[in-house]
């Protein structure tokens, strides 16, 4: 136990991104005027305590082994490369429409993983394309992101109204994921690395993980989501201890980080006359502000500033979920697959599909309009 709390510190310490946020947070501290006693009020303390919840329990059902049983019976009916590619894709963005793609992330990526362990999978390439999956999924429904739930409670659009203006949209992106899916997943058939014999589950652990899924995404849902962890961490503290300090605990502290950084990146003096001038902008401008806004500053917290000065337009709608796509910071739910991941290249590697994915998502998004 001790030697597993060592390791986390050591993990979160050499941590580069978390580094990078850190010293961007000290440097913008210098040119705003708030006081180091506000930063708290900035961040946003519920998504904090639902990541870290979703967090422990992902990892809870890991550790109780029956991921690798899912993950050879999986294998067992779809044992070609491209099937299960188009399966898991498809799943991650079926998933997110009604899960929020964060939430599909975390069932998604570490049954992925699994795979790794089971066959010669490229399991690099499949949570990339899981990541862009969830991005697309996600923005069919008012409930799918964060964005949109933002969105569709300043449109004043009813829940079938505010899908049937993404539908095109998704219904677009998803064909266009799927065939590029089929065409860098080979069809050759899935090589087993490891025996399919069972190996030993941790029954009760899964069944305590399952029913707190249950409880806690209610307590997320009416407005508790304190009580609903503080249910979390009782449990694992009986059941399983080391779960505790098994999870990443260095995404908490980033996106705790870029809450901060990204308050005090909008409070600076010189943003100040593009900010006023933003409630002037036309279709077009509002389009590519919120896709370049969320590549610097990620989407979610991009929605939330132009919604201050411009309605919960279509097109709003449409620029910030495409703007998901580009850089990693685009959307939360990229860097928390990157972070699962835990593969260094893999960072490179989604660049590689995701900027390409922004200009075809932006070019599209833009005909639809």
């Amino acid at each position: 136990m001790l030697n597993l709390l060592r390791s986390t510190f050591r993990n979160i310490l050499r941590d580069r991104l978390l580094i990078f946020l850190l010293a961007a947070g000290v440097i913008l501290a210098f040119y705003t005027p708030a006081p180091l006693r506000e930063y708290p009020h900035w961040i946003d303390w519920p998504t904090i305590t639902t990541l870290l919840g979703l967090l422990l329990l992902t990892k809870s059902v890991e550790v109780s082994g029956y991921f690798d049983w899912l993950g050879r019976k999986i294998i067992a009916r779809l044992n070609s490369e491209r099937t299960l590619a188009l399966f898991m894709v498809g799943a991650s963005a079926l998933l997110s429409t009604f899960l929020t793609n964060d939430v599909a992330l975390f069932i998604v990526v570490p049954l992925t993983i699994t795979l790794k362990k089971l066959s010669a999978l490229p399991v690099t390439r499949l949570i990339i394309f899981e990541a862009l999956a969830v991005n697309v999924g996600s923005l069919l429904t008012p409930i799918g992101n964060p964005q949109n739930i933002l969105l569709w409670n300043h449109s004043g659009l009813s829940f079938g109204s505010f899908i049937w203006q993404m539908l095109p949209l998704a219904g677009v992106l998803i064909c266009v994921l799927l065939l590029v899916t089929l065409l860098c997943f080979p069809a050759k058939t899935i090589r087993p690395l490891v025996s399919h014999a069972d190996n030993h589950c941790q029954r009760r652990l899964l069944i305590a993980c399952v029913l707190l899924y249950v409880l806690f995404l209610i307590s997320v849902d009416v407005g508790v989501p304190y009580w609903g962890l503080l249910a979390v961490f009782a449990t694992l503290l009986w059941l399983a201890p080391k779960v505790i300090l098994m999870v990443d605990w260095a995404l908490i502290l980033i996106f705790i980080a870029m809450f901060i950084d990204v308050k005090l990146f909008t409070q600076l003096p010189v943003l100040l006359p593009l900010t006023e001038s933003m409630q002037h902008l036309s279709t077009a401008g509002v389009y590519a502000s919120g896709i370049l806004l969320s590549q610097l500053i990620s989407n979610v917290p991009a929605t939330i500033m132009l919604l201050g000065f411009i309605p919960a337009s279509i097109t709003l709608a449409y620029a910030v979920n495409i703007g998901g796509f580009g850089f990693a910071l685009g959307s939360m739910a990229n860097l928390i697959a990157l972070r699962m991941a835990n593969e260094k290249r893999i960072w490179l590697k989604f660049h590689l599909f995701s900027i390409p994915a922004l200009a075809i998502s932006a070019a599209l998004g833009w005909l639809l309009l």
